[in-house]
């Protein structure tokens, strides 16, 4: 049963609809969920077709991809369903595009995960115009929250997805990010809703849920540490153990600018880009 004093909604992280149930089951509530390629690699059912060493078609691979998302929705009616578009560092703006509005149909909850890189931003911007609504995925530095702002203006209920984990691996301290983009945005019009991912830890929960962060999405089994605790929501007194993490300097950008004018590229955009595309690319033929 939802704690009363919750504030952040909870996403569950997994492209498997049976770990959706045992969630629901553990939980009692649940407020949607977020999957990608990496996520639909690892369900038993594509493990399993891989084992007997029989590859998806594109088309087939699209169908399962549907067929998983709509039993998820189906659990969740309430609730949004992210789905990843396919995207490399080559993916156009239009290709994405093309893909967010084929994926946009196949639920009524969706929310359509696009690369917070340069063409995925311009994807976004004309996606929000058609009432699409976009979750930022591949998030990492403070200047892309600036320009997922300022290039979704037009979009209602948009997620930003800060990847705290992979923040975390490369030496800083991803929940400061998370913070930083929450300070960010208080001077807009909360049209961007915060979405903490790359969660990995039950401290990443419990830091989240200390910024009042708008959502959170974790796997299954930080959901289980937290049970194990109660489902405590810490107060103030609580400290985030940061460990050796190098610390983000917060910098208060222009929220009104152009979102072509920001620098976003950096190390852990490419590479997420690379990582979801190769776990998309061993599945087909």
């Amino acid at each position: 049963m939802r704690p009363k004093n919750l504030k952040t909604k909870i996403f569950l992280d997994s492209g498997d609809p049976s770990e959706t149930k045992e969630t629901l089951k553990l939980l009692g509530f649940l407020d949607g969920q977020t999957t990608n390629p990496s996520l639909i690699s690892k369900n038993p059912e594509v493990i399993e077709r891989l084992g007997s060493e029989k590859k998806f078609s594109k088309d087939e691979i699209n169908v399962f991809y549907k067929e998983v998302v709509c039993e998820i929705s189906s659990l969740i009616p309430q609730g949004s369903i992210s789905i990843e578009v396919y995207a490399d560092d080559e993916t156009t703006e239009q290709q994405m595009l093309d893909q967010a509005k084929m994926m946009n149909k196949w639920i009524r909850n969706a929310h359509i995960k696009l690369p917070a890189n340069i063409e995925g931003l311009k994807a976004a911007n004309i996606a929000t115009k058609l009432g699409i609504r976009v979750n930022m995925t591949l998030c990492f530095i403070e200047a892309q929250s600036a320009a997922v702002y300022s290039a979704t203006k037009d979009g209602q209920n948009v997620y930003i997805s800060p990847f705290v984990g992979r923040i975390d691996d490369a030496g800083e301290n991803g929940m400061q990010y998370v913070e930083n983009t929450i300070r960010l945005y208080k001077k807009g019009d909360r049209h961007v809703k915060v979405l903490a991912a790359s969660i990995r830890t039950l401290d990443h929960l419990l830091q989240s849920f200390k910024l009042k962060v708008d959502i959170v999405t974790a796997p299954l089994k930080v959901y289980k540490e937290w049970v194990e605790m109660d489902m405590n929501i810490p107060d103030d007194s609580y400290i985030y153990p940061k460990g050796k993490l190098k610390d983000i300097s917060f910098r208060d950008y222009d929220l009104e600018a152009s979102f072509g004018s920001f620098t976003i590229d950096n190390p852990l955009l490419k590479v997420g880009l690379i990582k979801f595309a190769q776990d998309w690319n061993k599945l087909v033929e």
